[in-house]
């Protein structure tokens, strides 16, 4: 799998517009039997587009780099126009909070057009206040996806939009650096989504975040950020 990225193509990042039609039919596919599903919440980004954040922290938030950018002009987004809400169903979440800060990869470089620059389109987000660990535990991280494994991802996207959507079942193709390619197949809008790990009845473990959709070959993929030691220091410099 030494050249695996090579073989990627028509990849695209995957942030949209926020829509008011109508859900998917049952879109939750056993969202709430997953312990901590409440740590995923959409962003609203500037009233007009989405992508997905996971609360890592009672005060962070980590998602795609590529989301910070407006899609059309590719400038920088102002943090404080994104909100995050945590645990949406409906018309409801449990928690809903704005930003205040927001941290980019040092690596990463946004591109207007093309995918979005791989293993180090990631960001963490500073919350204006905390979420009480007693409303919404944060995930917890692991930095050991490899090939082979059985991951998960619950993302919000242009079909459901205010209930979360879960593949509860796809694997890990090949890793290189900093940068996953998955089975799991993934919508628009569900940039930053978290990748998971899920222990049979247990609280799911991120190991990943969701940058693009794409193929190899006639193949749907998805491609997500690995997480590792650099996120410490997002982290503290958002923090």
């Amino acid at each position: 799998m030494k050249h695996f990225i090579a073989a990627v193509v028509t990849a695209a990042s995957l942030i949209v517009g926020l829509s008011k039609g109508a859900e998917a039919a049952d879109p939750q596919n056993g969202v709430r039997s997953l312990p901590g599903w409440e740590a995923v919440g959409r962003l609203n980004i500037s009233g007009r587009n989405m992508c997905t954040g996971t609360l890592v922290a009672s005060n962070l938030v980590l998602t795609a780099a590529h989301c910070l950018f407006d899609p059309k002009t590719g400038r920088a987004i102002n943090p404080t126009k994104i909100v995050f809400e945590a645990g949406l169903m409906g018309s409801r979440s449990k928690a809903s909070r704005g930003v205040a800060k927001a941290v980019v990869h040092p690596k990463y470089q946004h591109r207007r057009t093309g995918t979005a620059q791989m293993g180090s389109d990631i960001a963490v987000l500073r919350l204006v206040k905390p979420i009480s660990t007693r409303e919404i535990r944060p995930l917890e991280m692991s930095w050991d996806a490899n090939r082979g494994d059985a991951v998960g991802v619950l993302s919000y996207n242009y079909t459901h939009a205010t209930r979360p959507n879960l593949e509860p079942s796809c694997k890990v193709l090949a890793k290189q650096s900093s940068t996953l390619v998955m089975s799991c197949r993934v919508e628009f809008g569900a940039s930053g989504a978290p990748v998971l790990q899920v222990p049979p009845g247990r609280v799911p473990t991120l190991v990943s975040v969701i940058s693009a959709k794409a193929a190899m070959g006639n193949t749907p993929v998805s491609i997500g950020t690995t997480l590792d030691s650099s996120l410490w220091k997002l982290m503290r410099l958002a923090g």
